[in-house]
């Protein structure tokens, strides 16, 4: 006997469900498709993105934390940026406003001038804390930006400004003692430089400075500036997210800048025998490498610095149109973002064999293109200016990264990159003084920049060959200095 499947009831004419079944499927649009076909691609480029940042065991190292955390600081400066640029970079960049730019940026930088050679001591006697002070850059950002909305158009806008740039420069300082303490096993730390800056470049910079460009055009400055307030906030509790480990730095030996000889130490530590001084009682001076690295690097970021300010400053005192102004910055712009991305891709694949070559050769032509663009004496000389020096500054950076680890014990490196970073931070400030205080023509500010440049090009060919112009900063020293005892020295010789 065949056995019968039970059916379902057939509804009612008129009920609910004759309605849905006699209801005609939605029609696909070319609109819906497409909505549908975005949704898709959004989704699966999120996914994408996410395999990136936990690669190569980033996720368990705590690396992919603190690349979230740099991409919501290069974010937060790409909002700022464009927030700002029909104010403080057109409407008030007259040469009348730019006397009191330049008092302004001489009272908000002198201070960060004399606290940031304290900075990398100071990490070094933080054993907690690190996430906090991450957190804390980007909490006082959330408290600038809305005090720039209150005073976007009056003289408080430049201390604000400046203040929101040295907050970020501090980050950057802080973000450097940190990194090696979450390398993933099997990555050096020239790679992972190399991930966070790429991340933040294309995740924070491009995407975040999108998004600003088209709130400031539907809700003006204030918009884009309560974007780079959620940006912040976003950044604080990354940064808290952080691992906890980053905390520890028992057995760490800080690094020193300054080295003057084993003539003048009166005990220096036998590496055979680690344990015969406490640790925190160490110095590891930097090796010749190093300091040449140093020399070259902060020689290439004066002139990063300087093309900070000094374009904008450029096109406003011509007499074009506002238009015309903002082309001339997309211009710089654009060879800024091709010459940071052509050097980081090329670092990371590059052999860092020799890294002290690199950095002279980075050196060289920098300051070859500010000559270059001084006879030029125009905007495309300035273009090509920037993006030389955003590639030569992302190479010269990871040859740098590569010597420190090559060249420091594994108990210094942390402290060697917090020392470096500030360093490098204080050479951009130069820089960006220059680009505020020097007349807005091209010959003159290139002419100027390139004299300050070829002083750091000769102390680093100097340092390179072993000499030094400065006593206790150059390359007068060994590849591998050896660590010291604080306070075990001559008269005279400093500690740190």
């Amino acid at each position: 006997m065949e056995e019968t499947l039970p059916q379902a009831p057939t509804p009612e004419p008129g009920s609910p469900d004759t309605a849905g079944l006699h209801k005609p499927p939605r029609k696909l649009t070319v609109t819906r498709v497409a909505a549908r076909r975005s949704i898709e691609l959004t989704q699966s480029g999120f996914a994408t993105f996410q395999r990136a940042a936990k690669a190569d065991g980033a996720e368990e190292s705590g690396l992919t934390a603190l690349i979230y955390a740099t991409m919501a600081n290069f974010a937060t400066d790409a909002a700022i940026a464009v927030a700002l640029a029909n104010t403080l970079f057109f409407a008030s960049a007259t040469a009348e406003s730019k006397t009191k730019v330049a008092l302004y940026l001489l009272i908000t930088i002198a201070p960060f001038a004399v606290i940031a050679p304290v900075i990398g001591p100071m990490l070094d006697r933080l054993q907690r804390g690190r996430r906090v002070a991450l957190a804390g850059s980007f909490g006082l950002r959330v408290f600038i930006a809305m005090l720039l909305i209150f005073n976007i158009d009056n003289w408080a806008l430049y201390p604000l400004a400046l203040c929101m740039m040295i907050l970020s420069k501090s980050f950057s300082v802080l973000k450097s003692a940190v990194t090696p303490r979450v390398l993933p096993p099997g990555m050096d730390l020239v790679r992972t430089n190399s991930r966070l800056t790429v991340f933040g470049l294309v995740g924070g910079t491009l995407g975040a400075g999108g998004v600003a460009a088209l709130t400031a055009k539907l809700t003006g400055s204030t918009g884009a500036l309560l974007f780079a307030a959620a940006l912040a906030a976003a950044g604080a509790v990354l940064s808290l997210r952080i691992p906890s480990w980053v905390e520890v730095t028992e057995g760490e030996v800080p690094a020193t800048l300054g080295y003057h000889g084993e003539d003048a130490r009166t005990e220096v530590l036998d590496p055979a025998d680690p344990d015969q001084v406490q640790p925190g009682k160490r110095r590891q001076p930097l090796g010749r490498s190093v300091v040449t690295g140093l020399w070259g690097n902060g020689t290439v970021r004066v002139l990063t610095g300087f093309l900070t300010f000094y374009g904008a400053f450029v096109a406003k005192a011509t007499e074009h149109r506002p238009v015309q102004q903002i082309a001339m910055l997309g211009v710089i712009g654009a060879a800024a973002t091709i010459g940071n991305f052509t050097g980081n891709a090329s670092g990371a694949r590059m052999k860092l064999g020799r890294p002290q070559l690199i950095v002279l050769s980075c050196t060289v032509a920098c300051l070859a293109v500010a000559v270059v663009a001084a006879l030029l004496d125009n905007l495309m000389g300035a273009a090509l200016a920037t993006m030389v020096a955003a590639c030569a500054s992302a190479l010269a950076k990871v040859s740098l990264d590569a010597s420190i680890q090559d060249d420091l014990p594994p108990e210094s490196i942390a402290s060697g990159f917090g020392r470096s970073e500030t360093v490098l931070q204080l050479a951009w400030v130069i820089g960006g003084a220059m680009g505020v205080l020097l007349p807005p023509t091209w010959w003159i500010g290139f002419t100027a920049v390139a004299s300050v440049m070829a002083l750091g090009l000769i102390q680093t060919v100097v340092s390179y060959r072993g000499h030094s112009l400065l006593p206790g900063l150059g390359g007068n020293r060994p590849q591998h200095a050896k660590q010291g005892i604080l306070g075990a020295h001559s008269s005279g010789e400093p500690t740190s």
